[in-house]
C-alpha cells in the first residue's frame, strides 16, 4: 500500500465529539496499517496542521466529528496545505454541519425535512419559546444546530420543558433549531462516492429503548438494536435509498456520509434530519454495519475511502 505514501489519520481534535473521534481514529488506524498502509495518529488538538506538509503526509484520513473537523474549517486548511484529504470538500462540509442551512438547501430542492423554527442566543424573547409547540406541536426537537452526536438535544413533550430544552442547547451552539418531531420508524442510510457514481448503502432500522437514541445509547451501551436487513417493504427502503442519495448529491458531498431519516409512522413518508459528512467509524458505528451488509469488511471500507481521498481543486497523491 505504498501507493498512499505516508497517511495521516486525523482524531481526536477540540470539538464536543473528541471522545468518540478518538475511538474512530483508533478503529481506522489499526485498519488501515493491517493493510500495510504507512498510517500514523495526527491529533490537531495536540498538533500544528503545518506538521502535516513539514512530516511529507501525502493523505489524510480524516477521523474528526463536529467543529475543527466536519465543518470546513480543517478541509481548508488541507486545501491551503496541498494534501489531499477523505470526504467532503469546504463547502459541502461548512453547509452539511449546519443543520439549519443544510435543511434550507434540502427545501428549496423539494427533499423533505421536518419544519423548523431557529431561534439565535440571546435575541430571543422569553414568549417566543413558550409558543414555540403552538407552531411545531407537541412533542417537538430541539438542539443546537451545529452539533453532532446527540449533543444536547432534547425531546419537548410539554410547554414546561421548553426553557430547560432551549438552555440546554444554547449551551452548545449560539443557534438553536426547533423541530416539528417526526413520530415513526428511526433509519439511517450511509452513501459512498461522489457525483454519478455514488451509491446507497442498505438501510439501518434503529430500534433504541424508549425511542431515546442518545449520545449514552450510541456509543456506549448495547441496549440499542440495529436491523440491517431493515426490515421495511423493499419499495419503502429503495425509495429512502433513493431520495438520501439525491439529498447527498444536491450538498456536493463526496466520498461518504450518512442522512438520518424519519419514516412517519402514519404516512409512511420519510423525512430527512441531518446528514454527517464524518461519520462515526467506531465498534458500535453504522456506516461499518451497513458495509459489512452489503459485502464491504472494515478494513476494505477505509483502504475505499482513502483512495477517494482528493481536494476541491481536484489533487490527489
Amino acid at each position: 500500500m505504498n501507493r498512499f505514501g505516508r497517511v495521516a489519520v486525523l482524531m481526536g481534535g477540540a470539538s464536543a465529539e473528541r471522545e468518540v473521534s478518538l475511538m474512530s481514529g483508533r478503529g481506522v488506524l489499526a485498519a488501515l496499517q493491517s493493510r500495510g498502509v504507512d498510517a500514523h495518529a495526527f491529533d490537531p488538538a495536540e498538533r500544528d496542521l503545518g506538521d502535516l506538509k513539514r512530516e511529507g503526509f501525502a493523505r489524510c484520513f480524516i477521523a474528526l466529528h463536529g467543529r475543527f473537523g466536519e465543518d470546513g474549517t480543517v478541509q481548508g486548511a488541507l486545501e491551503l496545505l496541498g494534501i489531499p484529504y477523505t470526504g467532503s470538500g469546504v463547502m459541502a462540509s461548512a453547509i452539511a454541519i449546519d443543520k439549519v442551512m443544510t435543511k434550507r438547501v434540502w427545501m428549496a430542492e423539494n427533499i423533505p425535512t421536518p419544519k423548523y423554527r431557529l431561534l439565535h442566543k440571546g435575541r430571543f424573547e422569553r414568549r417566543q419559546v413558550i409558543e414555540m409547540p403552538d407552531h411545531l406541536g407537541l412533542p417537538l426537537i430541539v438542539k443546537p444546530a451545529r452539533e453532532g452526536s446527540s449533543i444536547g438535544v432534547s425531546k419537548v413533550m410539554g410547554y414546561s420543558s421548553m426553557a430547560q430544552a432551549v438552555e440546554l442547547a444554547g449551551q452548545c451552539d449560539a443557534d438553536i433549531l426547533c423541530e416539528e418531531c417526526i413520530e415513526g420508524d428511526e433509519v439511517t442510510c450511509p452513501v459512498i462516492g461522489e457525483g454519478d457514481t455514488a451509491r446507497a448503502l442498505p438501510v439501518i432500522r434503529i430500534v433504541a429503548p424508549e425511542g431515546n437514541y442518545d449520545y449514552q445509547h450510541k456509543y456506549f451501551t448495547n441496549d440499542t438494536r440495529y436491523l440491517v436487513p431493515c426490515g421495511l417493504p423493499a419499495g419503502e427502503e429503495a425509495a429512502i435509498q433513493a431520495l438520501v442519495l439525491r439529498a447527498y448529491r444536491v450538498l456536493g458531498c463526496r466520498g461518504w456520509g450518512r442522512i438520518d431519516v424519519m419514516i412517519d409512522s402514519k404516512t409512511r413518508l420519510p423525512y430527512l434530519l441531518e446528514i454527517n459528512t464524518s461519520p462515526g467509524m467506531t465498534g458500535h458505528s453504522l456506516v461499518p454495519m451497513s458495509a459489512k451488509a452489503a459485502g464491504i469488511s472494515y478494513e476494505d471500507l477505509c483502504v475505499l475511502l482513502l483512495q477517494a481521498a482528493t481536494r476541491d481543486a481536484g489533487g490527489v497523491a
